[in-house]
Formats: structure tokens, sequence, C-alpha cells
């Protein structure tokens, strides 16, 4: 391990031979918590660098990375790819195992949320999950990118391009990532996450981008899952991040500790109704 209170850049070869550009910050222990990124975004996105700094101040060591296709890592940007995205998040638990670090949590915004509960359902190998904004339907919101009648559109073309609001095409849409994105299931995945992994999702009340009603969504198929809305916090948490992250920290904090120490007091508890923290 790499000497506490550094930054480090890693790189880290996916199945599909591309390479992931993560930055390790070196806490006091083997005690490492991944953080993942959402939609288009990479690993400086203030509310991943904002959480990884706090975990490192806390002593614990914390990873974000770039998923590819996203950021420095190597590959393609696709619209879909969340089981892609999955397995890239596998490579690295696997590689940081083997520089003998223990995985203690997986954190996700947005669409990195989804990838981090899709990995528990499949792998069922963490058992400290946070879910910051992630998006529950995910058939949802997609208008708004692709425009009316997207579906009939894809099928008729083989693809949409996404432009920005100069005209510039951004990223393409196939109909096979399309397909991706709408074969996932979310509830299912759900479902399938064990009853000792503790999961957390956290939402902003305004958030325009995945409405907060989605949050209460996740807390209906989660067996073992506490829910916090964050009044007045949007999808990135904009003036909120010193709240964010103390409810990460103490998530994360509490459920390593908590066969350590089974009568101490947080906020998280066993009784599965939201939480409405007003800050």
């Amino acid at each position: 391990m790499a000497d506490c209170g550094a930054q480090t850049r890693v790189t880290i070869r996916n199945t599909h031979g591309e390479n992931l550009v993560g930055i390790l910050h070196n806490g006091a222990s083997t005690s490492l918590v991944i953080v993942c990124h959402g939609f288009q975004s990479s690993k400086e996105r203030i509310p991943m660098v904002n959480v990884a700094a706090a975990l490192e101040k806390d002593g614990m060591s914390a990873f974000r990375f770039d998923f590819a296709g996203n950021g420095e890592s190597e590959g393609s940007f696709q619209y879909g790819n969340y089981y892609r995205e999955v397995e890239d998040l596998r490579a690295v638990v696997q590689h940081f195992r083997e520089q003998k670090y223990i995985i203690t949590a997986i954190v996700g915004h947005s669409k990195g949320g989804n990838v981090v509960l899709l990995y528990a359902s499949k792998y069922k190998d963490i058992h400290i999950v946070v879910n910051i904004s992630g998006r529950f339907n995910l058939a949802r919101g997609m208008e708004s990118r692709l425009g009316e009648n997207f579906i009939q559109r894809i099928k008729q073309d083989g693809y949409i391009d996404v432009k920005n609001k100069r005209g510039k095409i951004v990223y393409r849409v196939t109909e096979e990532s399309l397909m991706d994105r709408l074969s996932t299931i979310t509830h299912l995945a759900c479902l399938l996450i064990p009853q000792d992994c503790r999961v957390l999702t956290i939402h902003g009340s305004m958030d325009e981008t995945v409405p907060a009603e989605d949050a209460s969504e996740f807390a209906k198929f989660l067996s073992n899952h506490e829910l916090c809305i964050i009044e007045g916090a949007d999808h990135e948490y904009s003036s909120h991040q010193d709240v964010l992250t103390s409810l990460v920290l103490e998530f994360i904090k509490i459920h390593t500790d908590k066969d350590k120490d089974t009568s101490k007091q947080t906020r998280f508890g066993r009784v599965h109704k939201p939480i409405h923290s007003r800050f």
C-alpha cells in the first residue's frame, strides 16, 4: 500500500483490454471504498472528489475512477452499458483485492448508483452499498435527451445523434444501446441483493434530473435499506456537499463498526422508513 495521505494515479485493465484510470486516496488503513461516477461524467465530478476526500480524511482509503469510454479511460462511450460498467467495477474490485485491500463499500452517483446496485445483485460480495441519486425506472428520462418518438426513429434509422445546444453531436445512441438500457430492470436486481447487504439511498428533494420519487421506489424492493432525502438538494448536491459527504461517511462507518459495537446509536437504524434530513 502507498503512503497514507497521498493520492496515486492507478491504471487497471478491464476484461475488454481497456485501461481504466483512477485516483487512489490513500488513507491510514487497507479498508477501501470505491466511488463510481454517473452518466457521461468522470472521476473529477465534484461529488466524487469530495466523497473520496472525506473518506481519506477519516482514515479510509478511497478509489474514484472513470468507466470505459468516460474521462481518461480507454474505450468508446455507449448510452447503455449498465452491466458492462458492472464488469469495469468488478475489475477494480479484483485489482485492489490482489493488492490486499479490503473492499468495505461501493458508492455510486446517478448512473453509478444503478451500477453499484447491479454489482451487489450479481456478485453479492460487498455488503455496504450507497446509491446517490440513482434512477429507479430506466425507461424514464429518455425523451428529454432523445426527443419525441425516439423508439420509432431509432428503429427506422438505427441510431439517434444527441446534440448539444450548439448543434454539435455529443454522442450517438444505437438501437442496441437503447435496448440495453430498457432491458435493465432495476426492481428485479434489487430483489437479488442479499439481505445482509446494507444499502443507503440518498436523494435531493430538488433533483430535476432524476425525480426524488425514484428514491422511494428503491425502498419498496430492497430488504435492508435506508432512505435519506436531503431537502433542497439538486442532482449534483451543489449547495449540499458537506451534508452528502457526512451522510455517506457516517453510514459506512456505522455499518463497518456494527459488529464491534452493537450499542452504537446513529440516525441509521433497522427501521425501514424514509429519513428526511433538513439542513
